[in-house]
């Protein structure tokens, strides 16, 4: 066995063989599922534009099978990747190989095994492969020329037998010649034109163990314990070729790395593509498949930056409380007015938004602002309503200056929430079993009274005003949430998104008609629940409420990670724990984005007929969502849901693996000034 590749042949056309080798490797086999790494650098080494006609050697590094003598081909390299990984070779094993063809495949497995022995029925496909391969100095490949289902029983037993032709059973000979613990990769099948690639691993002298691992097509194996004649022969041209039936999911695979846009780094990502695909949109919604990953937060911040920057978008209303972004708001906003005195983002869970990650961002919206006039400072905005206790004292801080008449009313009215303020889900379970009368008609009447009252108090200052009106919407929303949640999650869910699209609508009519927003909110809330298992069970979401009264001037992107770290609790109001993710489960999105071998990209989804059809990724399969709860050892019933992903979003963008956020320290916000949104 020697290393040929560094002798490469040359080329009047100057093609560079160990060039297109290598990206034959990266794109054709290991971002196809190929993981061996013994496998990968056999690929890499052997040359297989030396196995072909030279009028062909052009073609030698496209994943396809082509002609060689004979009337036969040289197999596809993905499926003599796939194959001889399939053998789980270590290395130093004896081999034998039926269907020699050109020789390739034995070479390959030469640069793994000690010895490999392969049989070719054609003579002088067999005198050529020898005479090549001993060229080559692949000394310790052995070829004879006879019945391959006969194997070579001389040099039996085999650690490992490969068969490159398709027979209607797997040959009694071979199995006798295979060692115990031995493994056997062949096509079986009754119809000559496609088969099953079967592994059968010998466990004892007369006991063997079968496994199905693809459907694949290759030409007859002819022979005493094959096929008698060469029927079928019309398709002996398609020798190690995946079939059509099967390889639905391997090309899809391929073509979803074909398309997908890479890149190296967050920091290093071309988003010129993106930018272009998001056009003249007015809302670009930012999602996230966790609550604490951070390449979702730092990917989100690097589009938004862009979008700032580039497209002119007006604000950033994010998955979390009006108080809490308001803070935010006031200090990046350079506001006159005092900042309010709570600590932004205190309540559970407080990694999601008190992390290094959004610090990061937050600093830099200030320093931005602070470059720009004062009309064009770009806004902070939470969607959410579970801050009653906040949004209450906002409003009444708010008329006690304004309107203090109004405030003495207010309290009155929101007297009848005081005793729940602090559990405002103990009020909902009390309204329910009537213990306590509901408040609802109370809050409806503040809200409206302040609203009969707009064009007063919004000459006196407008964004005060509307941080007073959206408080006492939330307040409203909010006394509805937490008395309906006890019905079930379909009617709290949906109150839930009605008001964030609500809060959304109105931010775009306060910031003015050609106003653009940026959403930052989990994946669950951004993708269009339309294209999931969520509108069977009757729910909508901000993504579909979007879509519907935006159109295309809605852009939808989700995001997806296979494996890392997530910050996350175990029960609701636990600690934050630092977890790790689950693998993909098979039949999932993740599961098929991982298969790509691509540690990073994005991918346009919008228009994508050819990739995103009802036969491609248009095919419902499993997605995943984590919260701020991760419970991995209910990782299929607590986390995954069915899902269309080219109908649920406009764009994906992939991180293999993933790291948890970095909470925000209280000793690293010590020393700041007071305006400082998270406080201490």
């Amino acid at each position: 066995m020697r290393n040929p590749a560094s002798k490469e042949v040359p080329s009047n056309e100057g093609i560079s063989f160990s060039s297109l080798r290598r990206q034959m490797v990266e794109n054709h086999i290991a971002a196809r599922g190929v993981r061996d790494e013994l496998v990968l650098d056999a690929m890499r080494r052997v040359r297989r534009e030396l196995f072909v006609p030279e009028r062909l050697r052009e073609f030698a590094y496209e994943d396809a099978p082509l002609p060689i003598a004979g009337e036969q081909t040289i197999s596809q390299p993905y499926i003599v990747a796939f194959m001889v990984e399939a053998l789980l070779l270590t290395g130093n094993e004896r081999v034998l190989e039926i269907g020699a063809g050109s020789g390739y495949a034995a070479a390959i497995l030469s640069e793994i095994a000690a010895d490999v022995y392969t049989v070719e029925q054609l003579g002088p496909l067999a005198e050529k492969a020898a005479g090549l391969l001993a060229e080559l100095g692949y000394d310790n490949v052995h070829v004879l020329h006879g019945d391959g289902t006969k194997g070579w029983p001389e040099h039996a037993p085999y650690d490992a037998i490969v068969v490159a032709a398709g027979g209607p059973q797997v040959p009694e000979a071979l199995k006798q010649q295979l060692k115990i613990g031995g493994r056997l990769v062949i096509p079986v099948g009754a119809d000559p034109r496609s088969q099953e690639l079967v592994r059968v691993t010998r466990i004892s002298a007369d006991e063997y163990r079968s496994e199905d691992i693809a459907d694949v097509r290759f030409v007859p194996l002819i022979g005493e314990g094959g096929w008698a004649t060469a029927r079928g022969s019309g398709r002996r041209k398609a020798r190690g070729e995946l079939h059509s039936i099967y390889s639905h999911e391997e090309t899809l695979v391929r073509n979803l790395a074909d398309a997908a846009e890479s890149f190296s780094s967050i920091e290093a990502a071309d988003l010129k593509p993106l930018m272009d695909r998001i056009g003249s949109a007015r809302i670009v919604l930012l999602g996230e498949a966790t609550h604490g990953t951070s390449e979702f937060y730092r990917m989100r911040e690097r589009i938004t930056r862009d979008l700032i920057i580039k497209k002119e978008f007006r604000f950033v209303a994010i998955e979390a409380d009006w108080p809490d972004a308001a803070r935010v708001d006031h200090y990046v906003r350079h506001f006159q007015y005092p900042p309010s005195e709570w600590t932004a983002f205190a309540r559970f869970p407080t990694w999601m938004w008190r992390n290094t990650e959004v610090h990061d961002f937050v600093s830099w919206l200030r320093k931005h602002n602070g470059t720009v006039e004062r009309n064009e400072r770009i806004a902070f905005h939470g969607l959410d309503l579970y801050s009653l206790y906040d949004s209450i004292r906002s409003v009444l801080n708010y008329l006690d200056e304004v309107d203090p008449d109004s405030a003495r009313v207010a309290r009155e009215r929101y007297g009848c929430l005081t005793p729940w303020q602090r559990d405002p889900a103990t009020y909902g379970h009390a309204a329910l079993t009537s213990s306590y009368p509901t408040c609802e008609s109370h809050v409806v009447r503040a809200l409206t009274d302040l609203l009969a009252k707009r064009q007063a108090y919004a000459e006196h200052d407008g964004e005060r005003f509307l941080d007073a009106e959206q408080n006492a919407r939330l307040i409203t929303n909010a006394e509805r949430y937490y008395r309906i949640m006890y019905y079930g999650s379909r009617a709290s869910w949906n109150l839930r998104d009605s008001h964030m699209f609500a809060t959304l609508k109105n931010l775009l009519a306060f910031h003015g008609p050609g106003s653009k927003a940026i959403v930052w909110a989990h994946n669950s809330h951004v993708g269009n629940a339309e294209a999931t298992e969520m509108a069977a069970r009757g729910e909508h979401n901000l993504g579909q409420l979007c879509r519907k009264a935006f159109g295309a001037q809605a852009y939808l992107v989700g995001f997806g990670t296979h494996s890392g770290t997530v910050a996350a609790a175990s029960k609701w109001d636990g600690p934050m724990e630092i977890k790790t993710v689950r693998l993909a489960l098979p039949k999932s999105y993740e599961q098929l984005c991982h298969a790509t071998g691509l540690a990073r990209f994005m991918l346009g989804l919008r228009g994508r007929d050819d990739l995103c059809g009802p036969a491609g990724l248009g095919k419902e399969r499993l997605e995943r969502a984590i919260g701020v709860i991760y419970r991995p050892e209910t990782e299929r019933a607590s986390h995954y849901f069915q899902a269309s992903l080219p109908r649920q979003f406009d764009e994906y963008i992939w991180f293999d693996n993933t790291r948890a956020v970095a909470p925000l320290e209280t000793a690293m916000i010590k020393g700041l000034p007071d305006t400082y949104p998270f406080g201490v």
